[in-house]
């Protein structure tokens, strides 16, 4: 059957249903058919414009015929306007069967059902390109057993790829996810690797490269330059535009961020955040509007015109080696340059957060071997090697440093025969060997958290059972674990209540309604000695002591005259920390003053002044010492103090490059851990203050992203997590090599999250709690509990707008 024959049977199905042919369908058939009468491969190219519901069925028939016709294949498209409904739509591609070769559905707005019923019963087309097409979430369980190519590019929605969500795509090769909003590198690349057959990979592409494959300009430029690897691109101190290529011999080279005048390259990074408690809230104003993260970085950096007269230019944001570069507009028909030496230079377009993650290209190089093409720009051996050497010493592949993953079985059967855990110990005399108590349990934690990247999030109801109300809602605003129950969890809330949870069963414990005059309760401290009493501090100065086991009367309903003990007021608190022995208790505020408290008898015993130049944020007494504490202030300090030796003089000094947010003590306190403003996260020698270890967490240029970071698992591990940002990053106290990032996603389309404040499960290794709120305003914040060692269940398919996703790839 050709052309002529299907043309007219269109015309007379036309005439069947009462409706008039559509003009582009009747010239498509009419250039099928001059392919045929020139004896080329027959392709159909139909376009969806302008086509209504009506045109459906005289064109379903139509398509049922090409099946048995000498139509090689069909190409279906779109370029303006379709207002066919859904389903119709589906229906048309399916019923080309195997004919259906390519559909391109650019920019078209299509309901969820049409998105939904495509993921599941999937198609037979070898190329989708769903571009600007609204995804949140890629849940692909149909069959496209012959899809090779897919595009979603400006899904600018889409947060994450999910565990399994290419499952079925066995022969996919290409695949562009420009301008999306996946950000984590883990996540993502676990999801890659379960495409065998992916050889091309974009997050973003060069301004003169419009479809997959690599750049024409790239195999020029490397015949121009032999030694030519790439190019590492990295941000000045202040700023992390990080797209991150593997270079050889070429210097680093910064961008100078004067051009983008008090804009952060965040997402609401605008907000104004006076309040900088230790976890303080951040409400966004009235009439925010919320960026579009791609969308403002495509801005920004299509608006500069670099310019480098030392170094070979291609297709990245390079400066000069100053750093300085101009700012004008750059717009030219190939979006092109000329440096001094007559190289081309091009810029990358619609980068990913993702392209903005330091070392970025070389961890997707080392975790997908199998990779020609990245970003336009082609793989070689070299870069290959170098991906492998950066990976192995800025990443750990699995906790504790293990090489390779072992199975529990095996680990357990090794730990029964006392087979193995132990290591060779030499010395002049002999050779023993050593048992090493924490192999097997170290042994464990790797095989489970290298089991999945998607670890086990789950949030922590927050609402229960009072006495005079059955499901009263909460508004947590800080959170501490019991340092003696494993199951028992307090938290403080926006409207100065003390709420203790069991967060094992989330069954409310004790109850303490807001007394007096408490507000938003920013300071909790457990007692060691007596882990039923706690300390809580309001951000108006309260301070009140509480025994936890007396206010159970307010949840069971028996009568309770129980109040909490309360201290002179300390303005303006935002920390409390009790010492070893609770004996005593510090706070801090926003002053520059600490005010020791004597808890036996209830006396505030000194108030040391002038201790730093700018209000001390957090105050931290060391686990075993009870005279030792620590204070951290914005005026860019760390200081020890020993109350032995009085307030006048400190141990020792340690200065950040910018305000510091926080600090903390090692389990053991033989280290600091200070955050300070923007991911600046270091560990100092609680001896003398000395930098141990530089975390070189890429800053975003906001000088309000509030950063906090703690110990996890002991003191092997700290997790780090900021106000303007989604992720909590966890890496390795020895080495600084990053473990993993957790990304956080709320409920609800346009959900985005931060950290309040995050702590690590004291009890259970690699688990974790993380207070998020929502980046909108009156939003409710809620607990997170994260478990690395469980795996999140992906098989399930929850609803949209209800499910958190371990994206992956934000507190304190």
């Amino acid at each position: 059957m050709d052309c002529v024959i299907l043309k007219q049977r269109y015309i007379d199905a036309c005439k069947r249903h009462g409706i008039l042919p559509n003009k582009g369908i009747c010239s498509s058939l009419f250039m099928g058919r001059m392919k045929i009468f020139q004896h080329d491969p027959c392709i159909l190219e139909f376009s969806l414009d302008h086509l209504k519901d009506c045109d459906f069925l005289p064109l379903f028939e139509l398509f049922m015929d090409i099946d048995d016709s000498l139509i090689r294949e069909v190409d279906i498209h779109n370029k303006t306007l379709c207002v066919m409904n859904g389903g119709y739509v589906l229906a048309l591609l399916r019923a080309l069967n195997k004919k259906l070769r390519a559909v391109h559905l650019n920019d078209l707005s299509l309901e969820k059902g049409f998105l939904r019923d495509l993921s599941k019963r999937g198609l037979t087309c070898k190329e989708l390109n769903l571009r600007s097409s609204h995804l949140r979430q890629l849940n692909v369980t149909g069959s496209f057993i012959q899809l090779q190519t897919l595009n979603l590019d400006f899904n600018t929605s889409l947060t994450s790829l999910q565990e399994n969500c290419f499952s079925c795509m066995p022969i996919l090769k290409h695949l562009s996810v420009c301008a999306t909003r996946v950000s984590n590198l883990w996540t993502t690349a676990a999801a890659l690797s379960k495409l065998p057959s992916l050889i091309e990979l974009r997050f973003q592409n060069c301004l003169c490269c419009n479809n997959t494959g690599h750049c024409p300009k790239s195999s020029a430029q490397r015949a121009q330059d032999n030694n030519w690897s790439g190019y590492y691109v990295r941000a000045s101190s202040r700023h992390s535009l990080l797209i991150n290529q593997p270079y050889s011999h070429s210097e680093e080279m910064f961008l100078d961020t004067s051009v983008i005048e008090d804009a952060s390259l965040t997402e609401n990074a605008h907000w104004p955040r006076e309040d900088i408690s230790e976890d303080y809230e951040v409400d966004a104003p009235n009439g925010y509007q919320e960026l579009s993260f791609p969308e403002f970085l495509s801005n920004a950096l299509n608006n500069f015109d670099l310019l480098n007269n030392n170094v070979p230019v291609h297709p990245w944001i390079l400066s000069t080696e100053d750093g300085d570069f101009s700012a004008r507009s750059f717009y030219s028909s190939q979006a092109q340059s000329l440096d001094d030496s007559g190289k081309k230079k091009y810029l990358t377009h619609h980068p990913s957060p993702i392209c903005f993650e330091k070392h970025y290209r070389d961890y997707i190089i080392a975790s997908l071997p199998q990779l020609q093409v990245l970003d336009n720009l082609p793989v070689n051996d070299t870069d290959k090697e170098s991906a492998k050497f950066s990976f192995s010493k800025c990443f750990e592949y699995l906790p504790y440093r293990r090489r390779k993953k072992e199975s529990i079985v095996s680990i357990l059967n090794k730990r029964e025969t006392n087979s193995s855990g132990t290591y060779l110990c030499k010395n002049k005399r002999s050779s023993l060997y050593v048992k090493s108590p924490q192999y097997h349990c170290r042994s464990l934690g790797a095989a489970k958290v290298g089991a999945s990247a998607w670890p086990l999030l789950h949030p922590l109801s927050t609402s229960g059972y009072v006495f005079g109300d059955e499901n009263k809602s909460f508004r947590p605003r800080q959170f501490e674990y019991n340092p003696s129950d494993s199951g028992l969890m307090a938290f403080g809330t926006l409207d100065g209540e003390v709420v203790v949870v069991n967060h094992e069963n989330a069954k409310i414990f004790s109850y303490i309604p807001c007394l007096g005059a408490m507000n938003s309760v920013l300071g909790l401290c457990w007692l060691k000695r007596y882990p039923s009493k706690l300390i809580a501090g309001s951000d108006n100065g309260s301070l009140r002591l509480y025994d936890v086991q007396h206010w159970q009367a307010a949840v069971t309903g028996r009568n309770c005259n129980a109040s909490g003990f309360a201290f002179d007021d300390f303005d303006q608190l935002t920390s409390v920390h009790v010492n070893a022995t609770d004996e005593l208790f510090i706070a801090s505020g926003y002053s520059k003053n600490v005010a020791l408290y004597d808890i036996n008898t209830g006396k505030r015993l000194n108030m040391f002044s002038d201790m730093h130049q700018q209000h001390i944020n957090v105050v931290k007494f060391s686990n075993h010492s009870p005279s030792v504490f620590a204070t951290s202030s914005f005026d860019q300090d760390v200081k020890m103090w020993d109350l032995r030796q009085g307030p006048f003089q400190p141990c020792f000094k340690a200065t950040s490059s910018h305000g510091n947010v926080m600090v903390c003590f090692s389990p053991d306190d033989l280290y600091l851990l200070v955050s300070a403003v923007d991911n600046e996260v270091k560990q100092l020698s609680a001896i003398d203050g000395r930098l141990l270890l530089d975390f070189e967490i890429s800053s975003t240029g906001s000088s309000q992203n509030y950063t906090r970071s703690y110990y996890m698992n002991g003191r092997d591990y700290i997790i780090s997590g900021s106000c303007d940002e989604n992720i909590v990053r966890i890496c390795c106290a020895q080495t600084g090599r990053r473990l993993r990032d957790i990304s956080l996603e709320g409920r609800g389309s346009g959900a985005s999250m931060f950290v309040q404040s995050l702590r690590g499960d004291p009890f259970r290794d690699f688990n974790m709690s993380i207070l998020a709120a929502y980046m909108r305003p009156s939003s409710k914040s809620e607990i997170i509990k994260v478990n690395l060692l469980a795996s999140n269940d992906s098989s399930s398919d929850p609803s949209e707008d209800e499910t958190y996703l371990p994206s992956f790839g934000m507190g304190g």
